[in-house]
């Protein structure tokens, strides 16, 4: 159970979100070069691989669809990979992707239902959170540039402001959820919780944002039948948002549009015309069904920003009818769970990430999502069964000769 988890356990997954924190962002107080930060996340997850090959070295794992479905996406990924044209990176990330999901798999054999993979989790984001933080602190200049008008990014660590965001609407999300189901003190999670709302604030990130309001209304909801404070709470919170709507419209409206012009916020920055291209390109016919080879998530030098449309360029619609399924199995699985704090924090956990998908990328490759997801299989795998303890057999007793009844003739 939980309880049984190594701690080495633990460092894994802070490695494996390490590795996913990726190198691209706005500028750092202390130059890092790209090829250091490169160095360190691939480094992590080459040591997160043997320190969990190390903890499981008779390969002992559970059963488990979602990751059976991780390993039939490496099939599209590799195929799409080995052409020429698609160049070495593209191998490169396969052989990235096949070590993620083989830690995975090595660390299946904890998946039993408990909150254990969701306090790493929640520690290993709010760590990252730390960093961005005294990033604001030490140089507001550095955190707040003009670059990314004004939002919250990384002054530590090269992260941008949709990648804060996520990392502290998740931490938020399951940290309130661990407050319902009593597995944490009020206290405790007003440390984590206030100042990740505030970060989240600064970074104005809308995705994250409904991601995190949507997902808890989900969660909480699947609480209200069996929890009288989630009943509570979820009360509070509607009543909440409809004094907000009617009473804050204009600044909640003026904080989604970030300054942008109504044209711009409705084709989603940018992002609608960089869609319509990439659909409107043409394929061949085995670039339809395979892709074009695991790549850096971009079309024509900009960022696709949306997982479904990522995984078909990169992984055609094998990599989508993978991904789709994955999220559906997930979900299928959550909704015929019982009530219970672990399918709430699962159901919160898939739908940040499919409401996410829209406007981020990043399902179909080693990412934070499918670190998300994760978790969530492992809240809805079932307990271990125990093994039952073999009752040694009584010795025999010598009984002396003289003892021993005559024989009968």
């Amino acid at each position: 159970m939980g309880g049984d988890t190594p701690k080495t356990v633990g460092i894994v997954w802070g490695l494996l979100v390490l590795n996913t924190l990726g190198s691209a962002g706005a500028r750092t107080i202390v130059p890092l070069p790209r090829s250091l930060i490169q160095l360190v996340t691939m480094g992590a997850l080459v040591t997160a691989f043997a320190l969990a090959l190390a903890l499981n070295p008779r390969l002992r794992i559970r059963a488990s669809a979602f990751l059976l479905l991780l390993t039939l996406l490496l099939v599209p990924s590799v195929i799409s990979s080995v052409h020429p044209e698609s160049g070495p990176g593209a191998l490169f990330r396969c052989a990235r992707l096949a070590l993620f999901v083989g830690t995975l798999w090595l660390l299946s054999r904890w998946w039993d239902g408990s909150t254990t993979f969701v306090r790493h989790h929640i520690r290993m984001y709010f760590a990252v959170l730390g960093s961005v933080a005294a990033g604001l602190v030490v140089s507001p200049g550095a955190a707040l540039p003009e670059l990314y008008g004004g939002r919250l990014v990384g002054a530590v660590w090269p992260l941008t402001p949709p990648q804060i965001g996520q990392y502290a609407a998740v931490t938020t999300g399951l940290t309130v959820l661990l407050v319902l189901g009593r597995r944490t003190d009020r206290v405790s999670a007003a440390v984590v919780v206030v100042p990740s709302l505030l970060l989240l604030a600064l970074t104005h990130t809308r995705t994250a944002t409904l991601g995190l309001v949507i997902g808890l209304a989900l969660a909480i909801g699947s609480l209200a039948l069996t929890s009288a404070a989630a009943r509570r709470v979820f009360t509070w919170t509607v009543l909440c948002a409809a004094v907000a709507a009617v009473g804050f419209g204009s600044a909640l409206r003026a904080w989604f549009l970030r300054g942008q012009s109504e044209e711009n916020f409705t084709s989603l920055t940018g992002r609608a015309k960089v869609w319509d291209a990439l659909l409107a390109a043409p394929r061949t016919g085995a670039e339809k069904l395979f892709g074009t080879g695991l790549g850096d998530k971009s079309f024509d030098g900009l960022p696709i920003d949306n997982s479904w449309l990522a995984v078909y360029h990169e992984q055609g619609l094998t990599g989508v009818a993978l991904v789709a399924a994955v999220v559906i199995v997930l979900g299928g699985v959550a909704l015929l769970r019982p009530p219970s704090l672990s399918r709430a924090c699962a159901i919160f956990l898939i739908s940040y990430c499919a409401i996410a998908s829209y406007t981020e990328a990043g399902l179909g490759d080693a990412s934070p999502y499918l670190l998300h997801l994760a978790v969530a299989a492992s809240l809805l795998a079932a307990p271990a069964a125990a093994t039952p303890l073999s009752t040694p057999a009584a010795p025999r007793r010598r009984v002396p000769p003289w003892a021993r009844d005559p024989e009968v003739t």
